[in-house]
């Protein structure tokens, strides 16, 4: 498909969850391994991140509680299903960093941790068709990043799910290894989510962040995908 003609729509019963979400294609974007000045940023942003950063706030954060209502309400674990944001704070409180895997991935943990919201990118040339934000029937496809084969989808939850019905992230908290982003990637469908405690504003806020870091060190086009 080209990406002049891919689509993304949330269903009425994601939106009844309160899942909100901003999304955009990215093309020619040229991403590569790292980038010094981008690490300049991203050791400055940590500090800050890190200075007010304890397990009680990432406990009672009021975005990332919201993550967790949002699994409560569709009866999922907490201990089992953390939500990316979450589990990138985590990780930056134990270690003090977030690991390297290329460029456009690092952008977008950074700004994940930063403003706590869910953020996430994947290749346009492996997604089947377009794109819908709804609750799953179990019929799904969902091959996790990294995982050495298929798991099992169950109906109720909340994902993305392209027109082959397979699952690109599963909830907020697991990505497919189909789509990831690699050195590759030159086209990019870009997630922005939030939750009911989430400002339709902020979000907004949050994706022109995004995308100003992005074009600055991947370049690219950007179309927004309105609902």
């Amino acid at each position: 498909m080209q990406s002049d003609q891919f689509r993304f729509h949330i269903t009425d019963a994601a939106q009844s969850l309160g899942l909100k979400a901003v999304c955009f294609v990215l093309e020619g974007v040229r991403n590569q391994q790292t980038n010094p000045e981008f690490e300049k940023l991203k050791a400055h942003t940590l500090a800050q991140v890190t200075a007010g950063l304890s397990s009680e706030a990432i406990q009672t954060d009021s975005i990332l509680s919201g993550f967790r209502a949002l699994h409560d309400a569709i009866g999922r674990s907490n201990r089992k299903n953390v939500a990316s944001p979450e589990s990138l704070l985590k990780l930056v409180l134990q270690t003090g960093g977030l690991p390297q895997v290329n460029l456009l991935v690092d952008i977008y943990n950074l700004v994940s941790v930063k403003t706590r919201l869910s953020l996430g990118a994947h290749d346009l040339s492996a997604i089947n068709g377009n794109v819908q934000l709804r609750l799953t029937d179990g019929s799904e496809t969902f091959w996790p990043m990294g995982s050495d084969k298929p798991k099992v989808v169950s109906p109720g939850e909340y994902a993305y799910i392209d027109d082959g019905h397979n699952v690109l992230c599963r909830l907020e908290v697991r990505q497919c290894e189909k789509t990831k982003i690699s050195l590759d990637t030159t086209d990019g469908f870009f997630i922005v989510q939030g939750n009911a405690r989430t400002e339709e504003a902020y979000l907004h806020e949050v994706t022109n962040e995004l995308l100003a870091l992005i074009k600055r060190f991947c370049g690219g086009q950007a179309r927004m995908l309105s609902e």
